[in-house]
Order: C-alpha cells, then sequence, then structure tokens
C-alpha cells in the first residue's frame, strides 16, 4: 500500500465528504483511512435513499461516492506500487462500474457488494503497522 501517495485531489474528494478538520494535516495513510471511511458513510447513506425512493438524492449521494472512489484510484502510484497498485486499480475500476450499475437500477444488493469490497479493502489499510505507513526512509531522504 505504500504506492499510494497524497494529492490536492484527495482532499478535495474528501471535501466532499463534508468535513475539512484533520485533512490539510493528515499524512497519506490517513488521507485514505479518512477517503474510505467517507465513500463507506456515503453508500450507507445510498442504502436508504433506494429504500425511500429518493432517486433524485440517491443518484446525487452515489456521484459523490463515485468521486471519492476515483480519487482513490487516482491517487494510485502504479509504478512504486507495483502489482498491488494494479490490482487496487482494477478492484476500484469495478467498485466505479458497479455503483453505475446500482445508481441505473436502483439496486441495494450492489451497494452491499461494494460495501463489502470497500470495507475489505480499509481492514487492510487500517492494518498497516505504523512503522510502515510513509515513503519516507533515511536511504529516501538522502536520495
Amino acid at each position: 500500500m505504500e504506492g499510494h501517495t497524497a494529492t490536492m485531489s484527495n482532499v478535495g474528494q474528501y471535501n466532499q465528504v463534508g468535513s475539512y478538520s484533520g485533512v490539510t494535516d493528515a499524512d497519506p495513510h490517513r488521507l485514505v483511512q479518512m477517503l474510505l471511511k467517507g465513500v463507506l458513510g456515503k453508500l450507507a447513506v445510498v442504502k436508504g435513499l433506494i429504500s425511500r425512493g429518493d432517486v433524485a438524492k440517491k443518484g446525487e449521494v452515489i456521484g459523490q461516492a463515485m468521486a471519492i472512489v476515483g480519487g482513490l484510484r487516482s491517487s494510485l502510484d502504479m509504478q512504486a506500487g507495483g502489482e498491488l497498485a494494479a490490482n487496487l486499480d482494477g478492484l476500484y475500476e469495478y467498485i466505479e462500474r458497479r455503483l453505475l450499475t446500482a445508481n441505473l437500477d436502483n439496486d441495494v444488493d450492489i451497494v452491499i457488494e461494494v460495501t463489502g469490497l470497500l470495507r475489505e479493502i480499509k481492514s487492510g489499510w487500517d492494518a498497516i503497522p505504523v512503522e510502515s505507513r510513509t515513503k519516507i526512509t533515511p536511504e529516501s531522504e538522502s536520495a
């Protein structure tokens, strides 16, 4: 997961989640955690909106969720991240397609499927040991 880098687009994506507090000072690892938490929150809202039949608001919130996933995807460092970054890119692309289908078909089951995938990603991300969370090491600082 070291292939992720913080970008201003990530900060912009998190602003859509509704909270700016702490984002500007967040390290790349924490920023990704916040984005994953934000997209999971959006999907919880989407499930309720589909159940209530609020099509307009559902489309808006799914759009926000897709923007966050797009931000996560665009922040992948494909060179440094290697196979892991490539796998995440494919998974994020799949999630984006599934969310589009969920929006078009008002399908709660797809939202549940995507939520499970994102929870697995978040669980893995949260499990990264603190000492492995930064790309800056004494060797890289002198390079």
